[in-house]
């Protein structure tokens, strides 16, 4: 975890708990952070999981990849010191997200282990790992964005999955193929999941 370089700061105690919180809405707070391929459905998965936990009672928000580029890390690059200071600033936001009782769906490739076991020290408790799995030739077949043309004809350096790696998780949380699987049934997997571990208050 990164060390702050003042070092004349006091943290300020809320007037109202995370406890509070989360028994004012009815479900614990925490993160569900997505990792995965380019293209294996990380922002589709994420965007359906918000509509279908709201439907159900659950304060649920989504921090994706071009959205926090656009904004919080617009000064950051894609080298790899760059791409692992985003994935901390991500971390962050949704600890103070699951400070404040949201189920934060964090959808990035976040590529290395390092940074997403990062993420988990971070956030500690009710921080589950969900890997979007899906094939190469899948996810570079699907190509929504045309990233992946534009990677193999050189024009993006440092793409995940063609030139630079891609680690999966060695024990994720939850493992959601979207390769084999529909969506619907995608976004069913990740919704029991995320029922049976925040509805279960402290």
């Amino acid at each position: 975890m990164a060390e702050p370089k003042s070092k004349n700061l006091t943290p300020v105690l809320h007037g109202v708990g995370r406890a509070e919180r989360e028994r004012k809405n009815g479900h614990r707070g925490g993160v569900l952070w997505f990792t995965g391929m380019p293209a294996s459905g990380k922002s589709t998965l994420a965007l359906r999981l918000e509509r279908r936990l709201y439907r159900e009672g659950i304060m649920a928000y989504v921090l994706d990849g071009d959205n926090i580029r656009g904004g919080l890390s617009a000064d950051l690059g894609f080298s790899p010191a760059e791409r692992s200071e985003n994935l901390r600033r991500v971390a962050e936001v949704a600890k103070l997200l699951a400070d404040a009782g949201f189920v934060c769906i964090a959808a990035f490739i976040s590529p290395l282990r390092s940074d997403r076991d990062q993420a988990r020290s971070i956030n500690g408790r009710d921080f589950y790992e969900i890997y979007i799995k899906a094939s190469l030739p899948a996810c570079e077949a699907r190509d929504p964005k045309g990233l992946y043309r534009k990677a193999r004809a050189g024009l993006l350096a440092e793409f995940t999955g063609v030139s630079a790696p891609y680690e999966p998780p060695s024990s994720p949380d939850l493992v959601i193929d979207t390769e084999h699987g529909g969506i619907d049934a995608c976004v069913e997997q990740i919704f029991s999941h995320a029922v049976r571990h925040f509805r279960q208050m402290p």
